[in-house]
């Protein structure tokens, strides 16, 4: 938090990226901090219009903004909910640059920080439903903060008890029916139920793959349907929502709480 109130600048490419509008109201009865991904230019150029001519003509602008991303970041779910702005700061470009800026504000020395996806569990589901056989499951994991999912509980005192960063999983099956999964059934389920109690301890692949979905790595699932191999991946469905291009600080903490809250309720996740 410190880190977006006091966002270094960085450089990529002929651009220059740093964070601006900064709201820092983390020690209010709703903590938030907001703030905006700005995109601009060392020198830019902008026409202007020569009344004494009526012509148009060049003129440098230093700084110019190309492009920036409004954002608000609630300590409380660790979660970070941003704009995709076409053609300047796409959903799949805030990640690594909004990563690189925090970890360039402390020279990069000993810090790291890295915003996963939390994965939309209808659209996952759907597209596990789709699959024939899987012949795949992978996924790398770290651990959670603050929230908890209750089906991968074992997973995460398992990274508690081996006071792992990080945890990398994966199984493969080509052959055959490919993989004893049961990664579908558990995501139908929980849809279904946030109270569902799988019979036993979900398998660790399993479980890192709903630890995945859950915003906390990345995860990837590979199968056959119709014949052809597909693969899916927890960022592909990420948790999106709409709201205006202007928001108001406070609005988009709001409306990014109650999302926030929709997500721990449907997968019954913990502190």
């Amino acid at each position: 938090m410190n880190a977006i109130a006091e966002a270094a600048t960085i450089s990529v490419g002929q651009s220059r990226w740093t964070i601006t509008t900064v709201l820092d109201r983390r020690h209010e009865s709703l903590p938030f901090i907001f703030g905006k991904l700005a995109k601009f230019a060392d020198v830019g150029h902008v026409t202007l219009v020569d009344t004494s001519t009526k012509s148009e003509v060049d003129a440098e602008a230093p700084n110019l903004l190309i492009a920036s991303a409004p954002f608000v970041y609630l300590p409380e779910y660790s979660g970070l909910a941003y704009m995709h702005v076409w053609n300047g700061v796409e959903s799949d470009v805030f990640p690594r640059r909004f990563k690189a800026i925090i970890e360039a504000t402390y020279d990069n020395f000993f810090v790291g920080c890295n915003v996963e996806p939390v994965a939309d569990y209808r659209a996952f589901g759907l597209k596990l439903q789709a699959l024939e056989r899987i012949t795949e499951l992978s996924a790398k994991v770290h651990p959670p903060n603050p929230l908890f999912g209750r089906l991968w509980g074992s997973l995460n005192t398992y990274i508690k008890e081996r006071n792992a960063s990080e945890v990398s999983v994966r199984e493969t099956q080509d052959q055959g029916e490919g993989l004893s999964t049961a990664i579908t059934r558990l995501v139908t389920a929980i849809l279904r139920d946030p109270a569902f109690e799988p019979d036993g301890e979900v398998a660790m692949a399993d479980a890192a793959m709903l630890m995945a979905a859950d915003g906390y790595g990345i995860g990837r699932v590979v199968g056959t349907h119709d014949g052809e191999d597909v693969v899916i991946r927890t960022s592909d469905t990420q948790k999106s929502f709409l709201f205006s291009k202007e928001p108001h600080p406070e609005d988009l903490a709001v409306e990014a709480v109650r999302h926030f809250q929709r997500v721990s309720a449907e997968r019954d996740m913990k502190h």
